[in-house]
């Protein structure tokens, strides 16, 4: 556990300012809480500044620290924001995974809060997006460590018995990535409209024909990248794996997709580095090879074709990307951060279809 001086400055760092904060309506929350049977005094409500999606937000409830999450406003995307879906993970995770924080409450009553919501246990730390803090920012070790760390936190994840967890029935792992496949198409043609985008058209086409024929079944975070593990402030050890509303089970090799279709390198194209999600531009980083290594060594696997995941994860990235950007356009009050993800959903899906018979790992 942090110190009070690092948590102090760890708070500086990690919340929004009291005038950007999205408020809910917290004198209903309070009551809510009350019927619940928890403690209830001054919430003192602050919200986390991380995340592109779903709303975060620091209480004090029962005497201790606690985060409510909740999903954006407006129209959600097919499978998006999952609140059910992540209490029901987090309630019964913990055991098995003690990276996971303890599911403590679930509200599926909207006339509450204006959405589902869930209350979790609070584990401070930090979670590191494309930039290193400053202090750590001149250290060449500190993202290979960092990865280290990620790579065991997703290989532990894998290795646990979704019976044994209580989760032996997360999911449909049936032609897991078949179907994964087919709802990226549906999300995608959501996302634009219905109107027809040859290099989305492309990729499915490359996909439907190169789905790998044996699959093995795992738990699945489905976006375990650096943003969603917490680590200690001072010690860089992981305190938690956080962001579970897409958790399920399938194919573990997913997971790495994912992560690997976010880790831009300095010879992908300039268009495509604007993703800034992952520090694999900072000094001493790994290229997408070697996180590919680390996690087959880790997980005790051979090394094998990554194509098929690493595509299926750049179609996945952009369209959910121009999924924010829709969301954007049409929320009341529009965050800016959403205004150039179609530009950047357009970049990954053109350097996609374009490398489609090469090997990008």
């Amino acid at each position: 556990m942090a110190s009070a001086s690092v948590r102090a400055s760890e708070l500086a760092q990690t919340f929004l300012p009291a005038e950007r904060q999205a408020n809910l309506p917290w004198d209903r929350l309070a009551e809510w809480l009350r019927a619940s049977g928890h403690d209830v005094g001054d919430l003192a409500p602050r919200q986390f500044s991380g995340g592109v999606a779903n709303l975060n937000y620091l209480l004090r409830v029962d005497e201790v620290d606690m985060v409510l999450r909740r999903p954006p406003a407006g129209n959600l995307a097919e499978g998006a924001s999952d609140m059910a879906r992540e209490w029901r993970v987090l309630r019964s995770l913990n055991a098995a995974y003690p990276l996971a924080p303890r599911g403590i409450s679930f509200c599926d009553d909207v006339s509450v809060i204006g959405a589902p919501f869930q209350l979790m246990e609070y584990r401070p730390g930090v979670g590191i997006g494309a930039r290193l803090p400053d202090e750590w920012a001149e250290d060449t070790t500190v993202v290979p460590r960092l990865v280290d760390q990620l790579l065991d936190a997703m290989a532990r994840l894998h290795a646990v018995d979704p019976v044994s967890a209580g989760l032996g029935d997360l999911g449909r792992p049936e032609s897991f990535l078949e179907r994964q496949v087919a709802g990226w198409e549906r999300r995608a043609a959501a996302a634009y409209d219905g109107q027809p985008v040859p290099e989305v058209a492309a990729v499915l086409s490359w996909l439907r024909q190169h789905v790998p024929a044996d699959q093995c079944i795992a738990l699945l975070h489905g976006d375990l990248k650096l943003d969603n593990l917490l680590v200690h402030p001072v010690s860089r050890e992981a305190v938690a794996v956080v962001d579970w509303d897409m958790a399920t089970r399938g194919d573990p090799l997913f997971d790495l997709g994912v992560l690997l279709a976010y880790w831009v390198q300095w010879d992908d194209p300039a268009e495509l580095r604007a993703l800034e999600q992952v520090p694999s531009l900072e000094p001493g980083a790994p290229d997408r090879s070697t996180v590919a290594s680390g996690y087959f060594d880790r997980a005790g696997l051979s090394a094998r074709d990554l194509s098929f995941y690493f595509t299926l994860g750049r179609l996945r990235l952009a369209i959910a990307w121009q999924q924010l950007y829709v969301l954007h356009g049409r929320a009341s009050r529009p965050d800016p951060r959403y205004s150039g993800f179609s530009d950047i959903a357009t970049a990954v899906l053109m350097w996609t279809a374009d490398t489609l018979d090469e090997s990008p790992i």
